[in-house]
């Protein structure tokens, strides 16, 4: 059983259990042919308790809506790097992107630097090269990350046809003022704070080493 589902469950166990409870008093109010002013007080007790129980559980419901699922990208997994690059930064590239799909929801990583994708990794996206639309370029322009927690929400969407189709959430993240790492996640408002803060130290970590080698 996922998370999301032991969290559906927990959820939804005040509700069964002060339906339970109140079906119970019922049947035992039905079959009782003779009833004491104790036993009444005890249902009308057991009432009150069955109406709370569902009632904490409708809120809860409310308060802590269930997770996001998540979706199987479109595309195929691929690794891809740019032939000209120096081994060093090969091998940058390729630690920072096992980082991130490793240990995030990152599914798919395009790193864009100097007008030319220098690395494509995950599940690819139909296009296989990066023209920077508006959001691309406003990143570029202000040198602050941008992230869209449902992508299907938001017009711009369609220049990122190098990712998967379905991707869900996008983070673009500045490396230095010359390049963007974009990162396609499978589940919508996925990534944290501590999440954006870590690819944060990755992308100057990225910079740093393209700006001295390439």
């Amino acid at each position: 059983m996922n998370r999301s589902d032991r969290a559906g469950l927990l959820q939804t166990l005040p509700i069964v259990a002060g339906a339970i409870a109140g079906t119970a008093l019922m049947v035992n109010r039905l079959f009782t042919p003779t009833l004491t002013s104790s036993q009444s007080r005890s249902d009308v007790v057991g009432v009150i308790v069955s109406a709370v129980l569902i009632l904490m559980g409708l809120l809860w419901q409310q308060i802590q809506p269930r997770p996001p699922e998540a979706v199987d990208l479109v595309g195929e997994e691929g690794f891809e790097l740019e032939e000209s690059l120096p081994d060093a930064v090969k091998t940058e590239l390729a630690w920072a992107s096992h980082l991130l799909l490793t240990n995030t929801v990152t599914k798919s990583v395009v790193v864009w630097w100097d007008d030319q994708v220098l690395l494509r990794r995950g599940i690819l996206g139909p296009a296989s090269t990066v023209t920077p639309g508006a959001i691309l370029k406003r990143v570029l322009a202000k040198q602050t990350p941008v992230y869209l927690v449902q992508l299907s929400l938001y017009p711009g969407r369609v220049e990122f046809d190098y990712l998967p189709e379905n991707t869900q959430g996008v983070i673009c993240q500045p490396v230095g003022d010359r390049g963007v790492m974009i990162l396609g996640a499978n589940v919508p408002r996925s990534y944290t704070k501590q999440d954006e803060n870590w690819i944060a130290g990755i992308a100057d970590k990225l910079g740093d080493t393209l700006s001295s080698n390439h």
